[in-house]
């Protein structure tokens, strides 16, 4: 059975990594997008089990000494974790995931799974940044200023990762992005194991 492959991709709040991960998965198939397990409040719009996993803060540090998560952070106050079990479960299945996580996450999977593939998402500037963080209106005044805050210390880490996307034309990071996910289907040891009775045929 083909594995598939762990990704991770991180960026500022506000970069635009979940429009643009969401548009891809509207053409590009066999993927799917790791549900984590946080403790911050759901917002309007949200469904448990579908954007996060939503459990109190005691669960999560029960899991945690329970060592049930791949990588997790505490992020605003709040945990974001993903779960060990979920993300292995799929990939046996042949379907690649995404890890939507910050740099301090990524460093963690590193060190447990060193051939994931990471794409960091950067937005074209900070001020376009804070303009996208406000316009999404999401968020009072003073918590927009720590997200710049921290997306000025986030931008810093995007040498740690294979790939580096600028947000700046959605279309053009859109299409960058499916094709570092489309690409490495076409490696030789990939189709070799997903279409091993087609490839029999043809050499027959």
């Amino acid at each position: 059975m083909t594995l598939g492959t762990l990704y991770i991709v991180s960026a500022p709040s506000g970069a635009g990594k979940t429009s643009l991960i969401t548009a891809m998965l509207e053409t590009v198939k066999g993927i799917k997008v790791s549900v984590s397990h946080t403790t911050r409040p759901m917002r309007e719009g949200e469904v448990d089990g579908q954007h996060y996993h939503f459990v109190d803060k005691e669960a999560f540090e029960k899991d945690i000494e329970k060592s049930l998560f791949l990588e997790h952070a505490d992020v605003f106050g709040n945990y974001y974790g993903t779960s060990h079990t979920a993300v292995n479960d799929q990939l046996s299945q042949g379907i690649d995931v995404i890890l939507e996580i910050d740099w301090q996450g990524a460093q963690q999977i590193r060190q447990l799974a060193p051939n994931t593939r990471s794409i960091f998402v950067l937005p074209p500037s900070i001020s376009e940044l804070e303009n996208r963080l406000t316009k999404r209106n999401q968020d009072a005044a003073d918590v927009i200023a720590k997200r710049v805050a921290q997306a000025k210390e986030d931008v810093t880490h995007y040498n740690e990762y294979d790939h580096v996307i600028i947000n700046k034309d959605f279309d053009t990071a859109l299409t960058e992005l499916k094709s570092i996910f489309i690409s490495p289907r076409t490696q030789r040891e990939k189709l070799e194991k997903r279409e091993p009775d087609m490839l029999k045929q043809l050499m027959s």
